[in-house]
């Protein structure tokens, strides 16, 4: 009885305390593609992506209601870097759906305006607030409407010290005329959040736990569960539990704790649970243990050496690479490595693509060009009485010919086209799509089938997979060139695939394109199949590796190419549109489709 007391006392309490509008909330799963419309049409960064912001503790003043019931310690506020747009991932502060919903689109706005200029916070988002009104009128009537609802939900002025009284009144007045104030006044507490403004203090850059792991231990890539928040996070060294005797005096009794490194068992902890205590902490302290990711991170993995499941050819082609910082190209920074593997036993096609196989050449053969008659040629099964008509009015005017060409023969034409096909074979594509095959398996199967569409339709392709390990060994699998013709020995290598390492997209791609770039078609389609983003040990994880990748696509477009990307990576709508541009790449939500749908979207890219 007294513990369901206690509960009906809480949740009264905590209903009482509360400020939001649960029924009129906005998640930013709802808005997230119109906000990023407006940031990037407004002259935001287009290789940012839009990530859920963490809530933070703002440390002003609480209504005695929130003291008791404990709420309203944090908030969640807009702010930007180098790698993502991050806004509140809901907003419920406001009674109407459509002004929660402008809310969004207004912090949008101005941190398209955000240049990174280090002002104060108050004179800074005042700053961003008049440029944004200025350049953008459209905006005035929507910033009027959610200054008038948050400035009712705001401290009253009249009910508070003196201090934060003047405080108060202060940021009432660089709200409705923004630039107008210069100074805001000391308090004893921090100002209550200002919703309609960019993050005080936003956590900063940290270098990226992935440039610090080993690189014998690539267990990155796995398809988890993803919390979108960005965390705020610093690096310490691992306590080893040599200084640990602590001493306490409390209600005069001795007592002595001490610290214990052990290793306790993951199975049993709620992962709901371990979000919820990151989410009530200011900063998370990450420290290397020492023991491989992969006791926590179970992969079912199978990687040879490289020196015994593949052969080099040569000692590696050297590439460029774009630094975004500096906008520059870098030349002869990475190392690609044309691979081919030593131990792929021709075979036939599997049995269970067999019946699959036999409708896509079906399908495909229609698209290989009739046979037509070839004339004027020095031999052939006909007379070409066309061509015999001028050699013998040649003749009559004693202007012959050197070799007069009388003959036509009928030919099987060729479309004037040639596809590259350049596969994603990183660590990612061991994870599992279901219960009966991995990713690479997904892969390979569609690789068997589009070759087989390929190869019906008479069309001149190639096939190579990718993988990288740091810029040095970028790992380029040879499955078929141009001129080699596809049969039991090519399918042995799309057999012997395995999932690689990490995935340096951009200097494949280069390689990739210099192959492609040889081929005299006027057509020339370069096809990328991946299942997630550009990453490697080094700096290529996050915005380097997003925008390296985009130069090189850039690049190949300026050399006549059409790159078009495949994905199965149901985030890819995020970043491709940056990276590959709309209309240029396609998102397969379930990779099982792959094998299937690939073929076919070849067909709709080269049809006219």
């Amino acid at each position: 009885m007294e513990e369901r007391v206690g509960q009906l006392w809480d949740r009264l309490i905590r209903h009482t305390a509360r400020r939001e509008f649960p029924q009129a909330a906005v998640r930013l799963e709802d808005v997230v593609r119109p906000a990023g419309v407006l940031f990037r049409a407004l002259g935001g960064d287009g290789g940012l992506r839009i990530a859920a912001a963490t809530a933070a503790a703002h440390g002003a003043r609480r209504r005695w209601r929130e003291r008791i019931a404990g709420t309203n310690l944090r908030v969640e506020l807009a702010w930007r870097d180098g790698e993502a747009l991050y806004l509140p991932s809901t907003v419920a502060v406001f009674p109407q759906p459509a002004l929660n919903r402008d809310l969004y689109l207004w912090l949008a706005a101005l941190a398209a305006l955000d240049d990174g200029q280090e002002d104060s916070w108050f004179l800074h988002n005042q700053r961003l607030t008049r440029a944004a009104l200025a350049r953008f009128p459209g905006l005035a009537a929507r910033y009027a409407r959610l200054l008038a609802a948050h400035l009712a939900t705001r401290p009253d002025p009249a009910c508070l010290p003196n201090d934060a009284a003047a405080q108060e009144r202060t940021i009432h007045a660089a709200l409705a005329d923004p630039g107008s104030v210069d100074h805001l006044p000391p308090a004893r507490h921090a100002p209550a959040p200002v919703l309609l403004w960019l993050r005080p203090d936003p956590p900063q850059a940290t270098a990226r736990a992935a440039a610090d792991n080993d690189a014998d231990n690539p267990a990155g890539g796995g398809k988890t569960a993803r919390d979108r928040r960005r965390r705020r996070a610093e690096r310490v060294a691992m306590p080893q539990g040599r200084d640990g005797i602590m001493l306490y005096r409390f209600e005069n009794i001795f007592s002595f704790g001490e610290y214990a490194r052990l290793k306790r068992g993951l199975d049993e902890d709620d992962d709901a649970s371990a979000r919820q205590v990151a989410d009530d902490l200011d900063v998370l302290h990450v420290a290397r243990d020492g023991a491989a990711a992969a006791s926590r991170v179970r992969f079912d993995l199978d990687l040879p050496a490289a020196e015994n499941d593949d052969t080099s050819l040569g000692t590696g082609i050297l590439v460029p690479e774009w630094d975004y910082r500096g906008q520059t190209l870098k030349p002869d920074h990475c190392r690609v490595q044309p691979l081919i593997a030593a131990r792929a036993e021709p075979c036939a096609l599997p049995a269970r693509l067999t019946h699959t196989a036999r409708q896509v050449r079906r399908q495909f053969e229609l698209l290989a060009p009739a046979r037509a008659w070839v004339r004027g040629l020095p031999e052939g099964t006909e007379p070409d009485l066309d061509a015999y008509l001028r050699y013998a009015a040649e003749r009559s005017c004693r202007a012959l010919s050197v070799e007069p060409n009388l003959y036509r023969d009928q030919r099987r034409a060729r479309r004037d086209l040639s596809c590259l096909l350049l596969a994603d074979l990183s660590l990612s594509t061991d994870t599992w799509v279901g219960n009966d095959a991995r990713v690479i398996d997904v892969v390979r199967d569609a690789l068997f089938l589009f070759a087989e569409a390929l190869s019906a339709a008479g069309d001149r392709f190639a096939l190579h997979g990718f993988s990288s390990r740091r810029r040095e060994h970028v790992r380029f699998h040879h499955l078929k060139g141009f001129d080699e013709r596809y049969g039991a020995a090519v399918r042995g290598r799309i057999a012997a695939i395995k999932p690689g390492y990490y995935t340096r997209m951009g200097a494949a791609i280069r390689h990739a394109a210099q192959l492609l770039a040889r081929e005299p078609a006027a057509r020339r389609l370069l096809l990328i199949l991946t299942d997630g983003k550009p990453n490697d040990l080094d700096l290529y994880e996050g915005r380097y590796g997003i925008e390296d990748t985009r130069q090189a696509v850039l690049e190949a477009r300026r050399a006549g190419l059409v790159p078009f990307c495949v994905t199965i990576d149901d985030d890819g709508a995020e970043y491709l549109p940056h990276l590959f541009g709309t209309g240029h790449f396609v998102v397969i939500r379930d990779p099982s489709e792959l094998p299937r749908r690939l073929p076919r979207l070849y067909a709709r890219l080269t049809c006219p």
